[in-house]
């Protein structure tokens, strides 16, 4: 990959595969328009032999093997309900995905193309309900596209989680909380992440300040300046960041708490359902000082306990 093609730390840009599911409305074809995150994105292949799982829902096509990895197979389309045309299979593919250490192919019926779509542009689900699997809680956002178009970032994690293969941490730590205190502001557009995240953090002892995303992120921040003046460092301990978020990333939230005076010296943690090593350096370089994969409890608190003791005066 060329320099140029590079996400830059702090641009609040992501890149997404776009990909398409078709089904029959009435006599007619929609063409639904997807995406996911390119880096949750391994590859991209022809669909193979796949051996057949007995007893497992429709949907889970079957697995196969990639050069000695086992892959699970999730038929979107079956999984959504929806009724594709004949011809739809025709230019199917599998995308593979990785995300909180596992990874798990997904039949699509087209792989368009990568698009590179800033987070502002980005904006949170709001419509409710849907046909099918499909409705709110599984979509992370939606933008706009060309003529108009809509494209729905679908939440794979919550898919897997749906489908029973993957089961985040219930957030049992095992060892006392030592005496932390303090503020902690937790930045996650996923109310269940956040739930998660902040239940361990009470348990270390902390008090908890939640923004959905960067941009509320930031104003949270305004607001303890505003309570704390320049004592902020001594009474805000750690920010805790997901990466993925509308409207403004972990990345970029980062890069201007530490383009900030009043601010920069408030360590900052990522935690993201990411794993691949180019974010994990991407958030080292935005001033964060743990990047970790969504959750064990326990990796957590060690890296939270290390990171927040490192900065006690």
């Amino acid at each position: 990959m060329n320099d140029e093609n590079v996400l830059k730390v702090g641009t609040n840009e992501m890149e997404l595969v776009d990909f398409r599911i078709f089904k029959y409305e009435g006599d007619e074809v929609y063409e639904g328009i997807y995406g996911v995150n390119v880096a949750k994105v391994r590859e991209i292949i022809r669909v193979p032999k796949l051996t057949e799982l007995p007893g497992t829902p429709e949907f889970i096509e079957g697995i196969f093997d990639l050069r000695g990895v086992v892959i699970p197979v999730v038929n979107l389309a079956k999984w959504m309900g929806v009724n594709p045309p004949e011809e739809a299979d025709k230019n199917a593919r599998i995308i593979i995905t990785e995300f909180n250490n596992i990874l798990i192919g997904f039949i699509v019926h087209e792989a368009k193309r990568i698009r590179r779509i800033n987070w502002k542009d980005i904006e949170p689900a709001s419509f409710t309900g849907g046909s099918g699997a499909l409705d709110k809680s599984k979509i992370t956002g939606v933008t706009r596209i060309e003529d108009e178009a809509v494209l729905l970032i679908l939440d794979l994690e919550t898919v897997v989680q749906d489908l029973g293969l993957y089961s985040p941490s219930d957030g049992k730590i095992s060892k006392e909380n030592e005496g932390f205190s303090g503020n902690v502001l937790l930045l996650d557009d996923s109310h269940t992440a956040r739930k998660i995240i902040k239940d361990a953090l009470v348990k270390m002892g902390f008090d908890v300040i939640e923004a959905n995303d960067g941009k509320e992120g930031l104003e949270r921040l305004e607001d303890l300046a505003d309570m704390y003046g320049e004592d902020i460092e001594k009474h805000v301990k750690l920010i805790v960041s997901d990466v993925e978020m509308p409207l403004m990333d972990g990345f970029h939230f980062a890069s201007h708490v530490k383009n900030d005076t009043r601010f920069k010296g408030i360590p900052i943690v990522f935690n993201s359902s990411i794993s691949d090593h180019f974010s994990e350096d991407r958030g080292i370089k935005a001033g964060g000082e743990a990047y970790l994969v969504k959750f064990d409890a326990n990796t957590f608190y060690d890296e939270v306990a290390r990171v927040v003791r490192a900065h006690i005066q």
